[in-house]
């Protein structure tokens, strides 16, 4: 992978959670609402592709959101993220809370947001990263940043990142290849 710094590769080829923040990373951070007030956000399907190749190779999956969804329990659900931490205001907590329950340490996280409120995980995680159209602050104090947008194939990116620093990817890739 190209213009990814070593040091970069070096944090990922740690971590073995990622958590993910949703509006504006696995969505693209806008909310529609219907005249019977429902509410809709699109998904990526290749970011939850990726999601479900991290799973395969062992690097659980994690969302913590300041907002509270039923799509998004349904999504969650959908691609076997365990750990669904849905109207938390204090991230903090459910942070400390899978890091507790996973037994693993700072070091071994990726946090991946866009905003403000996403900044004190991703500058305690092992790897801190920003969408490409994340807030200009939340990108100047990120380890690395994607080329890609929330909810434009940003999280499957990261995946592959991850993959590739831990020699993963390709065995992963090759999953699909005609035999």
């Amino acid at each position: 992978m190209e213009n990814i710094s070593a040091d970069v590769l070096e944090k990922a080829a740690k971590i073995k959670l990622l958590i993910c923040d949703v509006d504006g990373v696995l969505s693209d951070g806008k909310v529609y609402y219907s005249n019977n007030g429902d509410e809709i956000k699109s998904f990526n399907i290749k970011d939850g592709l990726g999601i479900k190749q991290l799973i395969n190779q062992n690097i659980q999956v994690a969302i913590i959101t300041g907002r509270q969804s039923n799509l998004v329990e349904r999504r969650a659900k959908e691609l076997g993220i365990q750990f669904v931490f849905q109207g938390r205001s204090n991230k903090q907590a459910a942070y400390d809370e899978i890091l507790g329950k996973l037994n693993i340490e700072k070091s071994q996280v990726a946090h991946i947001g866009d905003d403000l409120p996403d900044l004190p995980l991703m500058q305690q995680s092992g790897l801190g990263i920003s969408v490409s159209d994340g807030h200009f602050f939340v990108q100047k104090n990120a380890d690395w940043v994607t080329s890609k947008a929330g909810g434009q194939g940003a999280v499957r990116e990261l995946a592959d990142m991850l993959l590739f620093s831990q020699n993963k990817l390709q065995p992963s890739l090759n999953k699909y290849l005609y035999q």
